[in-house]
């Protein structure tokens, strides 16, 4: 549980970053540039204390990074602009939950009981208070039918990412591997940020040879510099701490679990921005935030 939470609050902190990132170098540079810090950093970790290449369950999870980190990111960027930030993240986040419990279910024979699930429930209940827009605060972009499939492409990516990191962790297990150490998900980190890596990267080449990535309007050299700084934090906040801890919660714990804790990193970025940008959270986003917080205390005492 502990590695949820921390996961949780590593991917609100990329929130702030990556926008900073993205605002001074162009998304292309931003994204593809954070990925590959993260393998660098996770590369050197998992070939000289973890397990490199020898895992028995690294196939596993380098399906896992394509079908999370690749397939279920670019659900994101496709669905940002035809849903807006709001709906994107609360299609992603609301519905992987679910997905994964019930891929779990029936793929591996995970069972929750009705607590964790209520709980659960409640936790996602309060992300769903707190980031839904409304009159006062609509979406900033025109909402197109399409999105929402999209939007359901990510949450998709998420929730099944997370079940084939599970399978992975079963692997491991019956091979004799210890599966359930942070050591072990830094490892499987390793293997996911590479694949989403390779994928990411072989999409943005086929854009750019279909010329379909605007050149975008950069900022004077020392702004681009903070920039720089900016995609090192988001690099080493989000893909190398937050995933690790993410892959370390999936192997202790089951994803129907993990990931409603995990949905409420909008929630934990609210106060982030506040802090970092003066951003003031609305009062509906504060009701959100407490219910989450209680889902999450209540799903811990469960167990």
């Amino acid at each position: 549980m502990l590695a949820s939470f921390l996961a949780a609050f590593c991917f609100a902190l990329t929130t702030t970053c990556a926008s900073h990132s993205i605002r001074r170098l162009g998304p292309v540079k931003a994204n593809l540039g954070r990925l590959m810090i993260a393998a660098s950093v996770l590369g050197l970790l998992a070939h000289t204390l973890g397990y490199g290449f020898t895992s028995a369950s690294v196939g596993w999870f380098m399906l896992s990074g394509v079908i999370g980190m690749g397939i279920g990111d670019l659900g994101v960027f496709a669905a940002l602009p035809l849903l807006g930030s709001r709906i994107t993240v609360l299609m992603t986040q609301c519905l992987a939950a679910p997905l994964a419990a019930l891929g779990e279910w029936l793929w591996l024979g995970t069972r929750l009981t009705a607590l964790q699930v209520m709980w659960g429930g409640l936790i996602l209940a309060g992300v769903a208070v707190a980031i839904t827009p409304s009159r006062k605060n609509p979406p900033r972009v025109k909402v197109r039918a399409i999105g929402f499939l999209f939007g359901f492409v990510a949450a998709c990516g998420q929730g099944f990412g997370a079940l084939v990191s599970r399978k992975g962790v079963t692997v491991a297990d019956a091979a004799g591997e210890s599966a359930h150490t942070a050591l072990f998900g830094l490892t499987a980190a390793y293997h996911r940020i590479l694949a989403g890596l390779v994928f990411v990267g072989l999409w943005f080449v086929i854009l750019g040879l279909l010329r379909r990535i605007p050149s975008p309007e950069l900022p004077p050299v020392a702004e681009r510099r903070r920039g720089y700084l900016w995609m090192l934090a988001n690099g080493i906040a989000g893909p190398v701490v937050g995933v690790s801890c993410y892959q370390w919660a999936l192997a202790t714990t089951p994803s129907g679990i993990v990931l409603p804790i995990v949905a409420t990193a909008p929630l934990l970025a609210i106060p982030i921005a506040f802090w970092l940008e003066g951003d003031r959270p609305p009062k509906r986003a504060i009701v959100g935030g407490v219910l989450a917080v209680a889902g999450c205390i209540a799903l811990t005492a469960a167990r």
